[in-house]
């Protein structure tokens, strides 16, 4: 008798790519690089008032975060479309 074949089924929907590879990304890290320079600079001096604290900075980053994760959890959950749209 002949032996049957059997191949592994192939992934029927497609994937986002991995998060470091996308545009969001690069604006997320180059946002909060921007917000934690621009408390460490603002109100530096003598007697200057700091109006940028630094606890104001990372609340800042926590609701870039915040952000980022919704978007890329967007991206995921649009992304079941079938690779074969010919087939059923």
């Amino acid at each position: 008798m002949p032996r049957s074949t059997y191949t592994a089924a192939r992934p029927s929907s497609t994937e986002t790519k991995p998060s470091f590879k996308t545009t969001e990304f690069f604006v997320y890290v180059a946002a909060v690089v921007a917000v934690l320079i621009a408390s460490a600079v603002v109100g530096s001096g003598a007697g200057v008032v700091d109006r940028f604290p630094a606890d104001q900075a990372w609340l800042y980053v926590t609701l870039l975060s915040i952000g980022y994760l919704l978007s890329r959890g967007l991206a995921k959950s649009g992304s079941r479309e079938p690779t074969d749209r010919a087939g059923g």
